[in-house]
């Protein structure tokens, strides 16, 4: 089977992972919009808004590359530039994760540098002509997904707390 063969095979799921992290990405822009004054007021729900964004930005930019039609060298080197650049990021955090005040969660620490490694090495398998490389970079995208999903959740819970909204109990927050 011929590489532009094996590249067609993933492009239904591609085509879906680029268009939900569009659509994610204007959902944020909305609901940070809607609360933009409490976001302005807390640090810890700006920084997570900004890192989702980015990392929502990232699946979209992998997408598009996958998506564009050239040879598995460029098409690797631009996976693993992207995933290169987007590991900054957990990276930046890491003295945070392990300070007592629970800054950041070693969880999703660990989960956002996982992903960005396995694009990383997705990118590299691929610029040396292993299609196979599109199952690390898939995965990749996986545990972003799950795990922007989880950070969208836990802004949409620390808004609530900001807002001093009551909770099922009816004490406010």
């Amino acid at each position: 089977m011929d590489t532009a063969h094996h590249l067609e095979a993933w492009r239904d799921l591609y085509v879906m992972l680029g268009t939900s992290a569009a659509a994610l990405i204007g959902l944020l822009f909305v609901a940070s919009s809607l609360h933009l004054g409490d976001m302005a007021g807390n640090q810890a729900l700006r920084l997570r808004s900004r890192n989702v964004t980015l990392h929502l930005v990232a699946m979209l930019v992998q997408a598009m590359a996958i998506l564009t039609p050239q040879p598995l060298m460029p098409l690797g080197v631009e996976v693993a530039i992207v995933n290169l650049c987007g590991i900054v990021m957990p990276l930046s955090l890491a003295g945070r994760v392990f300070r007592k005040d629970g800054a950041v969660s070693l969880y999703r620490w660990l989960s956002y540098m996982t992903g960005y490694a396995l694009g990383v090495a997705g990118g590299v398998a691929l610029a040396c002509g292993l299609v196979t490389g599109l199952y690390a970079v898939t995965l990749s995208n996986a545990l972003f997904f799950v795990a922007v999903v989880l950070d969208a959740w836990k802004m949409l819970l620390g808004l609530r707390e900001a807002r001093g909204a009551p909770d099922k109990t009816g004490a406010r927050a």
